[in-house]
């Protein structure tokens, strides 16, 4: 699976906030994988990033973290 480029430029959002739950949602994935999965080559990043563009992946801002 390559990166939706398309849906990347489309998408009206924060980027950096996008990014930074990509990134906690890539590391959930990789956690959840078995040594198999991870050695079949998924690409858990575009995994990740597909599921947060199509907003698959729910979030919430903490105020503290601003």
């Amino acid at each position: 699976m390559s990166i939706p480029l398309d849906k990347l430029i489309d998408k009206d959002c924060n980027v950096y906030e996008m990014t930074c739950v990509a990134i906690k949602e890539a590391t959930l994935l990789s956690n959840k994988l078995s040594e198999e999965e991870q050695k079949s080559g998924i690409k858990i990043v575009s995994e990740a990033l597909e599921k947060v563009l199509n907003d698959e992946v729910e979030y919430s801002i903490n105020d503290e973290e601003k």
